[in-house]
Parts: structure tokens; C-alpha cells; sequence
């Protein structure tokens, strides 16, 4: 039985200019095809610029692509109608590269976390209460930061705040675009333990875009590497790792430094 939660078909996705579209058009995603499995943590690994985070743009549905599909459950996001267009973000949440900039400086924690069950639940407060402090344990985070605002929090506090958001709504599928870019070196590590025991306690599936390797082979299951808005290969991390097949993965593996996560 199939068990892909998240396709990519044939995806296609350009920017342009607003003077001129047809002559400075960019190709971002350039024919790009893979599957996510339900439960997996795939990554996209590849240098700044290769179309890494334009993709999960497309499935977060903040880019449109040019051509291609995108399917999520069997069915194509780009072709929703009403009440599966109002389902849909409730199961894909992202986690951006920032959390400086991710979150809202002027809202409180506790507003921050309760504004997605407002938006998209009829839940009772005391039941959106209870959902929050929970999602805030599992994040390792205590209740009584709710009354706080971000700039009172350290980096690393403010990604596990954002990773609390991603989840309230108890997501299938988390996009994390460059997670652990913008954290301390010392902090890196504790955000990477964290999305894979969430992983495991949730049942989430993850989409981990980073052009850290090391950190890829650590928390990745499957590995798709990106060139020139190209995937140009896919494996298993440790064959992907152990027997790379393509000179530019090659090339990229070589380049990483050696470190232990």
C-alpha cells in the first residue's frame, strides 16, 4: 500500500520581474519529482539558491508554481476545493529559519500560540488552554512564559516557541526550512534532539531543508540533494553518505566538516 503523505510531481516553479516577465524570469525549481512516506524525516540538502526553501514554499502555498502538481494524501493541493483548502494548512505547519524574525514582537507568547486555534478550531478557551500548555511541555518550555514576548527570549527558546506554533493544530507534516542556521552552535544540537523526539511522540512527518550535512545525517531518514533547482539525487542517508553517485554530491559530502551532533 502506498503510504506517501507528501508528492511532488514534475514541479516547476519560476519568479519574475514585474517590468519585464518574460525576459528576467528565474527558474527557482526546475522539474523536480520525490515522495515523503508518512512518519519519515526527509531532507533537502544542497548550497544557498538551489531551490530548497522555494519548494516548500509551493507546498505551504505561498508560491505558485509554474506547472507540475503537488499532492498531499493523494490529492493535489493546487486543485482543493472549499473545505479541503480550509483543512489543508491545519496539517502542514513550517518552521522558518528565523525565530527573531518569525515571531510577532508586540504579541505575547500565549497570543502567539492561541491565534492558530482561534483562526481554524470552535474549541472551548479552557480546551485551547489545556492544548497550549501541553504543546509547551512537549517543546520543553514552562507555561508561565505565556505572558512573555519574544525579545525576552533567548534564540533558542524562540525556535522551541515556533515549533510550538507549528504544532498547536497538531499538524501530519512539519516543514522545517533551515531551522538551526540562525541559533548558536551550542543550541544546535538541543533543537535537532528536539524535532526527533517530537517526531516520535507525535507521529509527524518532517520535510528538514538544510545545507548542514552533518546535521542531515544525523535526523534524516531519506536524502534529496539540490543543484541548479534540480534534484539530482536521492537515497537512504547512509548510502546517499556512503556511496554518493553524483560529482556534485561528492563534492558536497567532502566539503562538510567533520562534527558529532
Amino acid at each position: 500500500m502506498d503510504n506517501n503523505l507528501l508528492e511532488i510531481k514534475n514541479l516547476v516553479v519560476k519568479y519574475t520581474s514585474l517590468k519585464n516577465k518574460k525576459e528576467n524570469s528565474l527558474v527557482a525549481v526546475n522539474d523536480v519529482s520525490f515522495c515523503i512516506k508518512s512518519g519519515e524525516i526527509y531532507a533537502l540538502a544542497g548550497e544557498s539558491g538551489c531551490g530548497k526553501s522555494t519548494i516548500a514554499k509551493s507546498i505551504t502555498k505561498l508560491v505558485k508554481p509554474e506547472s507540475g502538481d503537488i499532492l498531499f494524501e493523494g490529492k493535489s493541493i493546487l486543485k482543493h476545493n472549499s473545505s479541503e483548502k480550509k483543512d489543508y494548512p491545519k496539517n502542514v505547519q513550517m518552521v522558518f529559519q528565523n525565530p527573531y524574525s518569525s515571531l510577532n514582537p508586540k504579541m505575547k507568547i500565549g497570543d502567539t500560540l492561541r491565534e492558530p486555534l482561534d483562526i481554524n478550531t470552535s474549541y472551548s478557551r479552557n480546551r485551547k488552554n489545556v492544548i497550549i500548555k501541553d504543546v509547551l511541555n512537549d517543546v520543553g518550555l514552562q507555561s508561565s512564559c505565556l505572558d512573555l514576548y519574544p525579545h525576552e527570549f533567548s534564540g533558542g527558546q524562540r525556535q522551541r516557541i515556533a515549533i510550538a506554533r507549528a504544532l498547536i493544530l497538531n499538524p501530519k507534516l512539519i516543514i522545517a526550512d533551515e531551522p538551526i542556521s540562525a541559533l548558536d552552535a551550542s543550541i544546535q544540537a538541543q533543537i535537532i534532539n528536539l524535532l526527533k523526539t517530537l517526531k516520535q511522540q507525535r507521529d509527524l512527518t518532517i520535510l528538514f531543508i538544510s545545507h548542514d550535512l552533518n546535521v542531515i545525517r544525523y535526523i534524516a531518514d531519506r536524502v534529496g540533494i539540490m543543484y541548479f533547482g534540480k534534484l539530482i539525487e536521492e537515497n537512504q542517508t547512509d548510502k546517499i553518505f556512503s556511496f554518493p553517485k553524483e560529482e556534485y554530491t561528492k563534492t558536497l559530502l567532502n566539503s562538510a566538516p567533520a562534527l558529532q551532533y
